[in-house]
């Protein structure tokens, strides 16, 4: 009779497990497409981009790279050591210009350009994100009183 018990009490157990191990399984399935990992004009330099693959990259416009024919806009966000030409077909955000911190949500197309699908510009004169300013801050460019 104890035997059985501890026979049932593992079995509990391992079902559990299983349960548990599938359903983390299926969050982490699903959850795949809408991981963005940020990374720098430094980090995309060292490491590259995948053709297709979402991800979000910030940095400075560099001043003139803007060039723009309709909707369609180019430029070059740089962190100061590394750049990274980007296109964009679209509305760019009024607070969008040539020196200001920018952060993009896109992929590598073939041709290895940067295509943004979305274009966020700072808001204030005070912001710039904490990843964009974090890796000027490595370089020695981005000084704290300056955020």
């Amino acid at each position: 009779m104890l035997k059985r018990r501890k026979q049932n009490r593992l079995a509990i157990i391992a079902l559990a497990g299983v349960v548990l191990a599938a359903a983390v399984g299926l969050t982490l399935t699903a959850l795949n497409d809408q991981i963005v990992f940020f990374k720098s004009p430094s980090d995309i330099a060292k490491e590259g981009l995948v053709e297709g693959v979402r991800v979000r990259i910030g940095g400075l416009v560099k001043e003139g790279s803007w060039k723009k024919d309709g909707e369609n806009s180019s430029f070059i966000v740089t962190d100061t050591e590394n750049d990274v030409l980007v296109v964009h077909t679209g509305i760019l955000p009024d607070l969008f210009r040539e020196g200001q911190g920018v952060v993009l949500d896109g992929a590598r197309n073939a041709e290895g350009e940067f295509v943004a699908a979305q274009v966020l510009a700072k808001h204030d004169e005070n912001y710039i994100p904490k990843e964009v300013a974090d890796a000027l801050k490595d370089q020695g460019v981005w000084k704290e009183g300056d955020s």
